[in-house]
């Protein structure tokens, strides 16, 4: 299932649906009621009044080996994805009346997609191609790839997609700016008294604004490709990337670029520039993808931020040469480490090093999960440097800088207080990508993962010696329960995505 099969959609979508769900059982509703049991080579657990089982590996990433299976009459039979659905709605015992439909929009998309997929051509781009690899989705999530709105295939990272931006005018005297948005002017040519503002197709269908002397259509612009977040593109003719707000809720969000996001995006770009390169010193590998700027139309909220662009910068001008950008993600799937300690320790040292000394030495606070972090590997495939992404979910640690100045909204939107700030460091960096990576690299030997979390161990063991052992980290590397983001609970709950709890699970460094 981990694998990027094209074949049976309908039955891998079913397989992945299920695999996912099962998952977020064991994770958020039998694990901690205690009702999770070893029976090797089997994993047991129970969900409402039934006994269910499979064969795992990878640790705490849950990996399954065969199938799915539930006890009923005496005999184990296989497990479907209905009746798993009906079993955590008796479970949970509440009323959701969304949640079944999800998951089967969600197992409906990803057959889509897979059809869609064997039809396509895969970009030649590596990083690229990595980005639109991700078919199955979160393997922590009841309803990955449930996708709101009519016609998103066409516009889908994982069908190899590419369609035109839309090209705007602005009226100068209604123009939303800040910062330096000099990639847009490049896209096109606007009327005298007007600039050129890109717009995404599905988001226009989706506003219909009105044109008028203050907004016109300028038509189609160039050719753009969908990144793993879907409403972020690359525009390879002018080597950015553009982040759109898309209407549309994808796993738990609706995607839109609140006013304040688009604010904060260049004051970050502007106060991290420091930051990171302090840190690169220290850590060479390290790199980051500024969002230099935002343009958009000051015609009403709606549109201000329906419409609002921000400029990030491309993944190809972080990386040295002779370094290939791959998505974490994809890595997730696919390791291809020929020489697993080695490669594991190159990842680390490169990945999770610097997040953590960005969080105790300044203040900072990363997103590294799967999809915000892309690793440079060199012509060996072994992990070089790290480029970290997405602003939006980039922290500061409130009482660490000064933000007075700043819009009192925008300030709220750019701090965590220390301790929400650390379990997001921990939960994105060990449970979401960590341990991911480690899962893909051990396969099946249990004994090489014990000793890749050894190495994992060794590593940040040194750093917070360097940090003077601070209470946080020394408790991390004392076995603390790690916080596992309860996807399930917020989707059952109808919950925004800020509102999502964490449950604790098993603490692999211990």
């Amino acid at each position: 299932m981990h694998g990027l099969a094209i074949d049976a959609p309908s039955a891998l979508a079913e397989e992945a649906t299920l695999a996912a769900l099962l998952r977020c059982c064991v994770r958020e509703v039998a694990g901690p009621r205690g009702l999770v049991w070893p029976a090797p080579p089997y994993l047991l657990l129970r969900v409402a009044d039934r006994l269910l089982r499979a064969r795992t590996y990878g640790g705490a990433a849950l990996r399954f080996d065969g199938p799915l299976e539930r006890l009923q009459d005496g005999a184990w039979r296989p497990l479907t994805t209905d009746e798993l659905v009906g079993l955590v709605e008796a479970d949970l015992q509440g009323h959701n009346a969304e949640f079944a439909d999800q998951v089967a929009a969600s197992k409906e998309a990803v057959a889509a997609i897979l059809r869609a997929r064997a039809a396509a051509e895969p970009p030649a781009d590596p990083w690229l191609a990595s980005e639109q690899a991700l078919v199955y989705g979160h393997p922590f999530h009841p309803s990955p790839k449930a996708r709101g709105g009519d016609g998103w295939l066409r516009y889908a990272p994982e069908t190899h997609a590419e369609f035109p931006v839309q090209l705007l005018g602005v009226r100068e005297d209604v123009l939303a700016e800040e910062g330096d948005v000099s990639a847009l002017d490049g896209m096109g040519r606007a009327p005298d008294g007007y600039r050129l503002l890109p717009a995404h197709p599905w988001q226009l269908d989706l506003l219909r604004p009105a044109f008028g002397a203050e907004l016109i259509d300028l038509g189609p612009g160039p050719v753009v490709s969908p990144t793993s977040s879907v409403r972020t593109v690359y525009a390879p003719d002018s080597a950015v990337c553009l982040k759109f707000s898309l209407n549309v809720r994808i796993t738990n969000c609706v995607r839109k670029n609140a006013w304040y996001e688009l604010a904060g995006a260049v004051e970050l770009s502007s106060r991290l520039k420091p930051i990171f390169a302090e840190i690169s010193a220290k850590h060479p590998a390290t790199r980051w993808l500024p969002e230099p700027g935002y343009r958009s139309a000051a015609l009403g909220t709606h549109l201000h931020e329906g419409l609002g662009v921000i400029v990030r910068q491309s993944p190809w001008a972080a990386c040295a040469p002779g370094v290939t950008p791959v998505l974490a993600g994809a890595l997730a799937l696919d390791a291809q480490a020929r020489e697993p300690l080695a490669w594991w320790s190159a990842y680390v040292s490169a990945v999770a090093l610097p997040v953590v000394e960005l969080y105790f030495a300044h203040g900072v606070v990363l997103e590294p999960h799967l999809q915000n972090v892309l690793v440079g590997q060199d012509a060996a495939g072994l992990p070089a440097q790290a480029v970290f992404r997405d602003l939006e979910g980039t922290k500061l640690v409130a009482g660490r800088h000064d933000l007075d100045g700043l819009h009192p909204e925008v300030a709220r939107a750019l701090t965590y207080d220390a301790e929400r700030g650390w379990t997001r460091v921990v939960y994105c960096l060990l449970v979401n990508h960590l341990t991911e990576i480690a899962a893909a690299v051990a396969g099946h030997d249990g004994g090489l993962l014990r000793a890749l979390w050894r190495i994992a161990r060794d590593l940040l063991a040194k750093l917070a010696a360097d940090l003077g052992w601070p209470l946080p980290l020394s408790d991390l590397l004392a076995g603390a329960p790690l916080p596992a983001k309860a996807n399930l609970g917020v989707r059952w709950a109808r919950a925004a995505d800020r509102t999502a709890g964490y449950v604790p699970i098993a603490n692999p460094l211990a």
